[in-house]
């Protein structure tokens, strides 16, 4: 009888102790899943979801979609944007914006766009001794092929684009997953 008594009691052990391990197990299983869900909430957006959160890119945003460039520039890069703002775009003439966005026009609004993008993150202090390294002028190229010339107007740095128009840098460093965004005050063009 004591030996039953013993054996019942080390069965009540080892199912209390298995018990035990799989609600230990499972109280596991979900701090994992709120350690997951804690990361993925604190994660860096990319360039895209930066610029489709803040309204002064609304403009841009929605040349990036007609472009078709969304699945690209939320790859991983990196990529320095050099980013209009919407009254850069406001400044363009009458009618360039509508014209750019419609369907026959993708490649000529792709080429433009990807004029404001480089490959690599330079950050704005990179940006600043790469011009004072190269005598205060430094050429940078673009995803779509051709240069900016990046120059330093007091402490602002300007982009001179392949038509002679300057775009200053009003806003640098805005961090993404995949870049760095540094907006600009006009739209840079390329031949």
């Amino acid at each position: 009888m004591k030996t039953k008594n013993v054996c019942m009691a080390f069965a009540l052990v080892g199912l209390f102790a298995t018990t035990s391990c799989k609600d230990s197990k499972k109280e596991e299983a979900k701090k994992e899943e709120v350690v997951e869900v804690v990361v993925k909430e604190e994660q860096t957006p990319n360039i895209v979801e930066v610029a489709v959160g803040n309204e002064n890119f609304s403009t841009l945003v929605a040349a990036v979609k007609a472009a078709g460039l969304v699945e690209t520039l939320s790859g991983d890069g990196p990529f320095t944007v050099f980013a209009p703002t919407n009254d850069a775009f406001a400044k363009l003439p009458e009618g360039t914006i509508a014209t750019l966005l419609k369907a026959e026009n993708k490649a000529m609004l792709t080429g433009i766009l990807t004029y404001h993008v480089v490959s690599g993150k330079f950050d704005a202090a990179a940006v600043v001794d790469a011009i004072k390294a190269n005598n205060g002028a430094f050429e940078v190229a673009t995803v779509q092929g051709g240069t900016l010339v990046a120059s330093l107007d007091g402490t602002s740095v300007m982009l001179k684009d392949e038509k002679g128009n300057m775009s200053k840098v009003v806003i640098a460093d805005v961090a993404a997953s995949n870049g760095v965004i540094h907006a600009i005050e006009s739209v840079v063009m390329p031949k």
